[in-house]
């Protein structure tokens, strides 16, 4: 009898979960828009394939510098490939399904170099990225809220210093779809794509002799609900997640600009006042301090991934947060998380909203953050044992965000 009880209780949550993701759907869609009580629905769904994947930027980069294992980063190739192909001709067309559309093109500059490598380095101390800190704390990691705490706090402060990084040099922001066009840039970014997989493979080969052998998987398995998927699936499902994203908002998708105003509205109900600096006086950001956060497409699907991977971890029965966490643990989580927060408002985005939808979208910046964010997170890796400790048996665990 017990058994039969313990095993309901999972499914009674989920349940719970679900029913209150679409009473939210429906009043934020009610309120502000059909759209985004869409979006918070891909918000979820985005949750689950997150926590189901186990598909975390921050551990597949960091298997592959201490490693040399590279089929994290091969599947985060395959996850490009297929944004590319969806994205670059309705970016070219400027319209998707009667929906304008625009992608995330920013300019290239100390900022962006410098944001991205202190993003990376916070990566490996705060245990995840944007994308991974929110579906780690959804799936029941007491650690991670505190990682996403202090990358609040990050992004506020990043915030209050914007106007000075942004007068530093930088170049014009640069399209591969304005430059080649959307088969041109495709074909760029599909040759890039595969020199760094062949890259990662040849470096594996030489480091063990062979390749990972990924988990099989079945499709005809019970598993949808209740998760592990392989790699592979969760690129496939982020990819055309985040085209959903852009057929609803008109935008890719995004995470760490929620953060900042999340902080900054905060910070105003203190008693401070953030409506003089620089970057809270450009239009968009003003109206979004100005609106209730449920209005703000990316808050939604923020609220909607932690749903979501709540759900997941619930049904896979691993929703146990622990509060037993170790102090250099605590301290690298907030370390780290300053780092996550302050790097992302410099870089104009964080691994999703410059990496992912950054290349995604055409942009050149995109490659920038990739190449200084594995920088950073190469020096990451090395500061984690001041923290941490030696991993065990000196391997890094793959399946972590």
């Amino acid at each position: 009898m017990a058994t039969a009880l313990e095993a309901k209780r999972p499914r009674q949550f989920s349940l719970a979960l679900v029913a209150l993701l679409l009473a939210g759907a429906l009043l934020i869609g009610l309120a502000y828009g059909p759209r985004l009580g869409l979006l918070m629905i891909v918000g979820a769904l985005l949750g689950v394939s997150l926590y189901h994947a186990a598909f975390g930027f921050t551990a597949a980069w960091r298997v592959f510098i201490s490693e040399r294992r590279g089929r994290g980063l091969r599947a985060q190739m395959v996850m490009l490939a297929i944004a590319v192909l969806l994205f670059f001709p309705a970016l070219g067309a400027g319209t998707l399904w009667g929906q304008s559309v625009t992608g995330f093109v920013s300019p290239i500059g100390v900022s962006v170099v410098f944001g991205a490598f202190l993003f990376g380095i916070g990566m490996q101390l705060g245990g995840g990225c944007a994308s991974g800190t929110l579906f780690t704390a959804g799936g029941g990691n007491a650690r991670m809220v505190i990682t996403l705490i202090f990358f609040i706090v990050g992004s506020v402060i990043g915030s209050a210093h914007f106007a000075w990084w942004q007068s530093l040099p930088a170049f014009e922001p640069v399209s591969l779809v304005q430059v080649f066009g959307a088969g041109g840039g495709i074909g760029v970014s599909l040759a890039l794509f595969g020199l760094i997989a062949a890259l990662t493979l040849v470096m594996e080969r030489r480091r063990h002799g062979g390749l990972e052998e990924a988990p099989r998987f079945n499709l005809r398995d019970s598993r949808w609900l209740t998760g592990p998927w392989p790699l592979l699936l969760g690129a496939v499902a982020l990819a055309l997640l985040n085209f959903a994203t852009l057929a609803l908002a008109g935008r890719p998708w995004g995470i760490t600009s929620a953060f900042a105003l999340w902080g900054a509205k905060i910070y105003e109900f203190v008693g401070g006042d953030v409506t003089q600096w620089s970057y809270w006086q450009s239009p968009a950001n003003a109206e979004a301090l100005r609106a209730s956060i449920w209005s703000d497409i990316t808050s939604v699907m923020n609220v909607g991934i932690i749903l979501g991977a709540m759900m997941a971890a619930t049904l896979a029965g691993r929703f146990a947060p622990t509060l037993r966490i170790p102090l250099g643990s605590i301290m690298a989580a907030v370390i780290g998380g300053l780092m996550l927060g302050y790097g992302a408002r410099l870089a104009f985005g964080c691994n999703i909203g410059a990496y992912f939808s950054g290349i995604a979208s055409g942009s050149l910046h995109g490659w920038v953050w990739l190449v200084a964010g594995f920088a950073g997170n190469m020096a990451g890796v090395r500061l984690r044992p001041l923290f941490f400790g030696p991993p065990p048996g000196g391997s890094a665990r793959a399946r972590s965000s």
